[in-house]
């Protein structure tokens, strides 16, 4: 890695930089609906979009980028509402952010892709196999499903729940937790990862300091609070959702595997499951030798 001891403090952490980190790799900047959209590109052949989950951003692919670079273009993408993208008032649904990248899609002249999607992604890339079939290859599934009416049913006390999901109700909270966490959101991220990883040191004190910057601000709380005060809608829009026909992988953790292996199959058809065990939920930082390696198999594969 590059030397950042140089840098002032923030350019230590922003995206110039960590492009640079990436041989290969460069930064680009697009318009589409309104809204502008970061996104950070390398490789060739066949198109491989990336979407990360919360409380991260881009760079949580950045170990398995180079190993799929070397077959096929990437696009790691911060979404609407992460990252060095725009985060705008509204539009914040699976179905909706969907239509950005399917526009982004359209204006970069690319005719069809695969995407892969972690946690919030992961929602996003299913709605976007299914709202736009004629512009996916292939999808793949990392950790989580599409939002749906099991989340209606999570308890509000954490019975017999090892780690319990406070923070799906918290952030449905508005205007509250942009007051409370701006310029402490590093300890609600360190919280989670730290509970949520196998192994606490995948992800480092650098990589901390990335997505903490990347959300201490109050726009940026807002922003990612909006993915999950999306929910109610986009529970809604999922019976309305037609099937996924494209061929279709999901990777789980032991501990999402049970709940992806029960809830995809009714709205994916085409599915191929696989499960990695000893890592937790942030399995390509945790596991990216094994994550990138199901990825280009399943690439790969006709």
């Amino acid at each position: 890695m590059n030397s950042n001891a140089t840098l002032p403090e923030k350019e230590k952490y922003d995206d110039k930089y960590l492009v640079s980190l990436l041989p290969g790799f460069t930064n680009h900047y697009e318009e589409v609906e309104g809204t502008k959209l970061h996104y950070v590109e390398g490789g060739k052949g066949s198109t491989l979009i990336l979407l990360p989950g919360w409380p991260e951003t881009w760079w949580s692919f950045h170990k398995i980028m180079p190993m799929v670079a070397a077959h096929h273009r990437v696009i790691a993408l911060d979404y609407r509402g992460m990252g060095s993208s725009d985060k705008p008032m509204e539009g914040y649904s699976k179905k909706n952010i969907a239509g950005d990248i399917a526009s982004l899609i359209k204006k970069l002249g690319l005719p069809k892709v695969s995407i892969a999607g972690h946690d919030i992604g992961a929602g996003i890339a299913i709605s976007f196999a299914g709202h736009f079939p004629g512009l996916t290859d292939k999808l793949i599934v990392l950790e989580s499903p599409h939002p749906g009416e099991p989340l209606y049913k999570i308890p509000m006390l954490p019975v017999g729940a090892p780690i319990h999901p406070w923070w799906i109700a918290f952030n449905q909270v508005k205007e509250l937790p942009e007051l409370l966490l701006e310029g402490r959101f590093h300890m609600v991220q360190s919280w989670v990862f730290d509970k949520l990883l196998a192994d606490k040191s995948s992800i480092n004190d650098f990589d901390r300091k990335v997505y903490a910057l990347a959300y201490e601000n109050k726009d940026a709380i807002r922003g990612a609070n909006g993915w999950y005060q999306a929910f109610t809608e986009d529970i809604r829009d999922l019976p309305k959702m037609p099937v996924i026909l494209a061929p279709s992988l999901a990777i789980g953790s032991s501990t999402a595997f049970a709940l992806l292996k029960t809830s995809l199959p009714d709205y994916i058809k085409n599915l191929e499951l696989k499960e990695i065990k000893g890592c937790g939920h942030f399995i390509q930082e945790e596991q990216p030798e094994r994550v990138g390696n199901a990825i280009l198999e399943f690439l790969k594969s006709t």
